[in-house]
Formats: structure tokens, C-alpha cells, sequence
């Protein structure tokens, strides 16, 4: 018998200071300008003054509207090293995935959600750091 194999996921919307040692994530169904919009209008809600946030030039983070909090700086195009966010994803893997297995789609969400919940303020500034953006 014959079955298609299937693929699922979730995205983690981030963004993290390090000067501030604070973050915020948003999990979403789906990578989209949709999405994205949601997290910048989230993200806005929770910040009491403006905000630098640097983003790569995919193509879901053209043609938003942005909140007035939030200033975007775009990374030059094939850079995502340069993205400090980049990193978290990288800690993330380490920690959490690296040769782990996950019964379904819905404990790997969970197990996603408790870790951000769970890092530390200095962890999410030692990791996200970066010194080549001055304001």
C-alpha cells in the first residue's frame, strides 16, 4: 500500500535584547506576511518605548505595516549570520533538539513553548549579543 508522506510544522516568531536581557516569542501556524504582521502588532503591545529589531529581507517582512515602537533594520541580502536572533534558533537546537526524537508534532510544540518560557534573562543576553549594531 501506497501512503504520501506528510509534513508538519510550527514557526517561532522571536525577538530578543540583549541589552535589556529580554525577549518575546510568538508561536504561529504558519511563515507568511500574515504572521508576521500578527508578531510585530504583539510585539508592540508589549514594549513601553521604541525598539531597533533587525530582520533578513525574506519576503514576508516587505509590504508591513509597522507599529511606531518598532524601527527595522534590514540585514544585507545572504547574511543571516549577522542576524542575532540566528542564535537563539542556534541555542535552541543544541538544547532542545539535538538528537532528541519527538513522539508527535504537538510534544515537539510543547517541549518548544516550556523552553522559551524557561531561559533566563542572562541567557538571552549572552547568546543574542552583538556589538556591530550601535544605535
Amino acid at each position: 500500500m501506497r501512503h504520501k508522506l506528510g509534513f508538519q510544522s510550527f514557526y517561532l516568531y522571536s525577538a530578543a535584547c540583549s541589552d535589556r536581557k529580554s525577549s518575546f516569542s510568538l508561536l504561529l501556524p504558519q511563515v507568511n506576511k500574515i504572521c508576521m504582521q500578527l508578531f510585530l502588532n504583539q510585539l508592540d503591545k508589549t514594549l513601553e518605548e521604541k525598539i531597533l529589531l533587525v530582520m533578513d529581507n525574506a519576503g514576508w517582512h516587505s509590504g508591513l505595516v509597522v507599529p511606531d515602537k518598532i524601527q527595522i533594520l534590514y540585514l544585507p541580502p545572504y547574511s543571516p549570520e549577522l542576524n542575532p536572533i540566528e542564535r537563539l534558533w542556534q541555542y535552541l537546537k543544541n538544547h532542545l533538539l539535538k538528537n532528541k526524537i519527538y513522539d508527535s508534532l504537538d510534544h515537539l510544540e510543547d517541549a518548544v513553548c516550556d523552553f522559551i518560557r524557561q531561559l533566563s534573562p542572562d541567557i538571552v543576553a549572552s547568546v543574542c549579543h552583538c556589538n556591530y549594531v550601535i544605535l
